[in-house]
């Protein structure tokens, strides 16, 4: 369903290898620049006797790192000290005032996360084992929002857990839309509105009852038995697991999904939101946090209260992986065919009968195998029969379509109106009913409309010490909707892996940097609002 995943994460070198800015990145000039804010004197130091970090940094020369860090650090020099963050002399002299010094400390914050590490990993953990446990699985046979009961139980615990948190201005809708407010903070005002987003359903490939997660605190790339089911999550198949030797991942007990897909992304939403709250120091302007149901089955944002929304752009929280930025999708449409026989007593059934099933089952098989989702990747589309039911009489067909071009997508679509009437002449008497609704465009060309909003977000991530990688969604979010709404929203990751199956797992790791990457987002945009 998601697309491209990021290289191989697995050690704090490798990490470091694709580090974009250092962890104290507090300007993007490289060794020749200084951040904004320091002093005069700060940036004339001479930098001989200053060792460098591998991207050119010289953060010991500002004055930034405690004299005590500055002389004993044995560490590779992008690794975060495991100390308390102290301003260096330079600025805690400072006779700054206004912007420049509230630029250099609202930079500090990343060094202020890593120091907190452990309370982004025990709180992200937390609710999201807590959340998976909700059954949330959405109903494609339903037409209503939400589809299931169980949704609302996820929304209604949000929405308190959200006034828990201090927040008054929090609203579940009559159709399970759940929008609340984080308002600015004095250094964030003039900052533009933007969103959070992630769904609350899971989706209903595989049963969302009884979820019960398994924990592997320290992963040592060994063959992971999914509780007593018989299955097994093993490297050899699913070598993405070796990107997080010895850290934490969580996995299914083999007997249903996860719901990481999207229960990691409303984690790290809340573990965002509980961390800024308790954080006045970091610049924000308003936030709103968007939890939608139904996602899985292409109608979520189908009754959306789009007048409610104050935000410039939005991010779903909803992709594989770590690093990724996804800004296309799929165009997408569900077809329905309801295939008309006449039914007849089976003894006495010659030039009577016609079997609706038979005809559906004919037209399923006449669909081009070589363009189904299980032999396509990349950039090719796909046709997919997803359900059929029914009787002699009646019987129904639904099909998945996919492409992620216009002119794709309509020649998929005249290929099943094609099928429609051959498989009518094979069946003399049979009637075909097709209905083709389309459930979301590529996102593609709006945000590229929108660079910044896309480019914020790139900048957030290199924050947190990983280059960004730009991919496409093999499917489809709740953002690339709103993006045809009018409010651009590009996806991000949230850790996920095997989504949709009972091999479905997450990786702390990966869910600590997509939550510690929204707080970076807010500042940066705050930032913005200063400059």
């Amino acid at each position: 369903m998601r697309g491209s995943r990021p290289a191989a994460l697995g050690t704090a070198q490798a990490r470091a290898g694709r580090l974009g800015a250092g962890w104290w990145s507090f300007a993007h000039g490289g060794g020749s620049g200084s951040p904004r804010g320091a002093c005069r004197a700060e940036r004339e130091r001479s930098p001989i006797s200053t060792p460098r970090c591998p991207q050119g940094t010289r953060a010991e020369a500002w004055g930034i790192l405690p004299p005590t860090i500055r002389a004993s650090r044995s560490k590779a020099c992008c690794s975060p000290p495991a100390v308390a963050f102290q301003p260096g002399p330079c600025l805690e002299n400072s006779p700054l005032t206004g912007l420049d010094r509230w630029y250099t400390i609202s930079r500090m914050t990343h060094a202020e996360m890593e120091r907190e590490r452990h309370w982004f990993e025990a709180d992200v953990r937390e609710r999201f084992v807590r959340y998976a446990t909700v059954a949330t699985t959405s109903d494609r046979r339903s037409s209503s929002i939400p589809s299931t009961s169980g949704q609302w139980d996820l929304a209604k615990l949000l929405a308190q857990e959200l006034r828990d948190l201090g927040l008054t201005d929090v609203e579940l809708t009559d159709r399970c839309y759940l929008i609340a407010r984080i308002p600015a903070n004095e250094e964030g005002a003039g900052a533009p509105t933007f969103g959070l987003m992630a769904h609350v359903d899971t989706a209903p490939d595989l049963s969302g009852e009884n979820v019960r997660p398994q924990v592997i605190e320290r992963y040592e790339g060994e063959s992971i038995p999914l509780g007593e089911s018989g299955y097994r999550l093993d490297p050899e198949e699913y070598p993405e697991l070796l990107m997080y030797h010895g850290q934490a991942i969580i996995t299914t007990d083999g007997t249903t999904l996860l719901g990481g897909d999207d229960k990691a992304g409303i984690a790290e939403i809340m573990t965002a939101a509980s961390f800024l709250l308790s954080r006045p120091e970091i610049p924000h302007g308003e936030i709103e946090l968007i939890f939608t149901p139904d996602e899985e089955t292409g109608r979520g944002m189908s009754a959306f209260p789009l007048e409610k929304l104050r935000s410039a752009c939005c991010y779903t929280l909803d992709g594989p992986g770590e690093g990724s930025v996804e800004t296309e999708c799929f165009h997408a449409y569900r077809v329905t065919l309801t295939f008309h026989g006449r039914a007849a007593h089976l003894g006495y059934a010659r030039g009577k009968l016609v079997n609706a099933v038979a005809m559906a089952a004919a037209y399923a098989a006449s669909l081009p195998q070589a363009e189904s989702p299980e032999a396509t990747d990349g950039r090719y589309g796909y046709y997919c029969p997803l359900q059929i039911s029914g009787d002699a009489e009646r019987a129904y067909l639904h099909v998945y379509v996919r492409d992620f071009e216009p002119d794709g997508m309509e020649r998929r679509l005249e290929t099943l109106r094609r099928l429609e009437a051959a498989v009518e002449s094979m069946y003399p008497g049979g009637k075909i009913e097709v209905s083709e609704e389309r459930q979301y465009a590529n996102m593609r060309d709006a945000l590229g409309r929108h660079p910044g909003v896309v480019e914020k977000l790139e900048a957030a991530i290199a924050e947190t010490g990983i280059q960004p990688e730009r991919g496409l969604i093999r499917g489809g979010t709740d953002g690339a909707r709103l993006t045809e709404m009018g409010i651009p929203t590009p996806n991000l990751f949230s850790g996920q892996f095997n989504m949709h199956s009972r091999f479905e797992w997450v990786a702390v790791p990966a869910m600590v940097r997509a939550a510690q990457s929204v707080v970076h987002l807010a500042r940066l945009w705050a930032e913005e609002s200063r400059e």
